[in-house]
């Protein structure tokens, strides 16, 4: 095994597991912690007694609580050592608001990975159950959340980072390079031109100018990793809808965390946000440089 790892290398990799743990998060999450030798770790968050308001039952329906906690955590363990034998696991039910909890286990780990429901928009930000977009918007770390299994149909594999002016953007650039390096791909670098109604800039000098200014982002954060294939590539369109079509079948999509807000996905910024609900790969959300430990 090796350890080539973005970001905080000795940290663990907290997997949260739901009810239903779903097996392309395990198994995401087990093979990037066997690539860098770091120790798996999986949360269960199970609301406590004071949070359920049930006085007739409530020492019954937590206690069904802990023990559907307890058969998740095994389920997901015995997928885990069956990819891995010689993974360094733990498990632990917590108790908690999932989201809140999964925060706290990101200011010590390196990455937390999450499957995802599919919520309503209205569910993603109102509900208890909500966890990848506030997780996604507050973590200390970046965040990956897994929709389906890695696509493998493409050769050479590749992974895709948007990229923009923002501070988290750099972040981003230097992530998704490391994880290139780590998973033996190449990159794509894109920048996506959202032209405004009434522009007259010569379309050509804009796409010029964008380009120069895509390939000078990625400079510095390459320095570290002269061997991943990296290219450029200047789309145009909504954010959103590019970058979610440019990784298609791609092993996953970076993008760096923006946005000033505390509420949930307001603080991630729309394009994460979007590619939530959109993209067919893994998504991560890295945090900018000042909202991680």
């Amino acid at each position: 095994m090796t350890a080539t790892t973005p970001g905080r290398d000795s940290g663990p990799i907290v997997l949260g597991v739901d009810t239903e743990p779903g097996p392309p998060a395990t198994a995401w999450a087990a093979d990037a912690a066997d690539r860098r030798g770091v120790p798996l770790r999986m949360v269960h968050a199970v609301p406590s007694v004071a949070r359920e308001f049930r006085p007739s039952d409530e020492g019954r329906y937590h206690r069904t609580l802990r023990e559907r906690a307890d058969e998740a955590l095994d389920k997901a363990a015995a997928e885990a050592r069956a990819r891995h034998p010689g993974l360094e696991l733990s498990t632990v039910v917590v108790e908690d608001v999932p989201a809140p909890a999964l925060c706290r286990e990101s200011a010590r780990a390196s990455l937390v990975v999450l499957g995802t429901r599919r919520l309503s928009r209205v569910a993603e930000v109102l509900s208890l159950a909500s966890v990848t977009v506030p997780v996604s918007a507050q973590a200390r770390c970046p965040v990956v959340v897994v929709v389906g299994p890695e696509h493998l149909t493409q050769d050479p594999p590749y992974l895709v980072v948007g990229v923009d002016d923002s501070p988290s953007s750099v972040t981003a650039v230097g992530f998704a390079l490391g994880l290139a390096a780590e998973q033996r791909a190449a990159l794509r670098a894109v920048r996506v031109r959202q032209r405004p109604p009434f522009d007259r800039t010569d379309p050509l000098a804009a796409e010029a100018e964008l380009r120069r200014s895509l390939i000078a982002s990625t400079e510095g954060p390459r320095a570290p990793h002269p061997e991943v294939r990296l290219t450029h590539e200047v789309l145009h369109g909504h954010p959103v809808e590019e970058l979610a079509r440019a990784s298609e079948h791609a092993l996953a999509v970076v993008v760096g965390r923006r946005g000033d807000g505390g509420f949930t996905g307001m603080r991630m910024g729309s394009v994460p946000h979007g590619l939530l609900r959109r993209a067919r790969c893994p998504v991560i959300t890295v945090p900018a440089p000042d909202d991680a430990r």
